[in-house]
């Protein structure tokens, strides 16, 4: 028989048994769509992240007060998961740094939420005071209107794009005042949209925010952050800063570490990974649908093979050999997979596309990728195959007359 005979027969075998037919392949659409959605939403974080992890800077690394073990390894902020010991970074921190050769840049900033007076409204806020001598090189921010923070700089600020024109009825523009605890503050720069919290921050030179934010100390920083001269050099630089802080603030245990430092390049690659597992664990979950839907192929072919014994006897009594009904049963399989494969691929695509409206910023894009339609619809022929061999072998191997003779 040609391939086109096994096709036709394969093909009616799927038709005049509907019911069963089309149960088995609902096990199939959705498996391949489950797996499909899942794999699709992967990719679509993955890019996120990629995305996101391209505008970072991966030679920045941060120095917190405060130390906690559960999390020093982790990203967020320090001090969450357990007890941590807290102890304020100073002048005396950054001069330690100063000098090592691995360093660019180094500066202190500081932090706080207060309240911002615009038009006659208010709004709280977060305030950063930065260095403006090295802040524009320390940062990856862009203004879409405006400039960015310069070494003269004093009572003025560059301002995020929602505090331009999201937070107050009229919009902030440049050159125009802001006033902060009775301070007014010039706007200088307007930054570009980033959709994260940037976008609802005020920059200020820190000589300028210690004067507005209401616990800030001079020459004591939230933070201290240190870029190093190449991404290659972070890992060792990481190191280096540690012991070098430790060497200064006189800490000889391990256990008595009351600062954090933390590079942006391994935070990178911490949420790369957990991105990566979680795709992983998702797709193996739904993996076991399609192992479902295989043993639901396997049964049907069974019932097939019993249901059309004297028709298999018939065929090899005209001359059929075995090599022809072992192949009408494995082409009925792989079609039943084949079909499958498509609606679930169909499916896939609408699951992937729900779940990254659901997720919002976390997953941009969607939709099914032509590889991955490829690979579901190969998967899906290949485990309709697989499930049939058995069944289709036992077919073949059936003796014309006990066919014949079966009730």
């Amino acid at each position: 028989m040609r391939n086109s005979t096994y096709l036709k027969m394969g093909m009616n075998m799927l038709v005049h048994s509907k019911l069963r037919s089309w149960l088995t392949i609902i096990g199939i659409v959705i498996g391949i769509g489950s797996v499909v959605g899942i794999v699709s939403l992967g990719d679509a974080m993955q890019a996120t992240m990629d995305s996101k992890l391209a505008e970072m800077d991966l030679t920045k690394i941060t120095i917190s007060p405060g130390y906690n073990k559960a999390s020093s390894n982790m990203p967020g902020p320090p001090g969450m998961g357990g007890s941590s010991k807290d102890s304020d970074l100073t002048d005396d921190d950054i001069d330690a740094l100063q000098g090592m050769e691995s360093i660019q840049y180094i500066e202190g900033e500081i932090s706080g939420s207060e309240d911002v007076k615009y038009a006659g409204e208010t709004a709280s806020l977060s305030i950063t005071g930065v260095d403006p001598q090295v802040w524009q090189y320390m940062s990856n921010l862009k203004t879409q209107s405006g400039r960015l923070l310069e070494p003269s700089d004093k009572n003025v600020a560059v301002i995020g794009s929602d505090v331009a024109s999201e937070v107050f009825d009229r919009d902030v523009g440049i050159n125009q005042a802001l006033s902060i605890n009775g301070k007014s503050i010039r706007v200088v720069g307007i930054l570009e949209e980033k959709g994260d919290q940037t976008d609802s921050a005020i920059y200020m030179p820190i000589d300028a925010a210690i004067d507005v934010i209401d616990d800030a100390q001079k020459d004591v920083y939230d933070s201290i952050s240190v870029k190093a001269k190449s991404e290659d050099q972070v890992d060792a630089l990481t190191e280096d800063v540690e012991k070098k802080l430790m060497i200064s603030r006189h800490i000889i245990q391990k256990d008595d570490q009351d600062f954090t430092v933390r590079a942006s390049k391994s935070m990178a690659e911490s949420v790369t990974e957990m991105t990566s597992s979680m795709t992983l664990f998702l797709g193996a979950i739904a993996a076991v649908s399609l192992l479902v839907g295989s043993v639901g192929i396997a049964n049907t072919m069974f019932t097939s093979v019993l249901e059309k014994t004297k028709e298999i006897g018939t065929m090899k009594a005209i001359g059929a050999k075995n090599r022809d009904i072992l192949m009408i049963f494995l082409f009925n399989s792989a079609m039943v997979g084949l079909v499958g494969g498509i609606l679930g691929v169909i499916l896939g695509a609408f699951v992937s596309s729900a779940l990254v409206t659901m997720m919002g910023n976390m997953a941009e894009g969607g939709g099914v990728s032509i590889f991955l339609a490829i690979e579901g619809l190969v998967i899906a022929v290949t485990i309709g195959v697989i499930s049939g061999v058995v069944p289709a072998y036992r077919a073949s191997k059936l003796k014309p007359v006990d066919a014949l003779r079966y009730e």
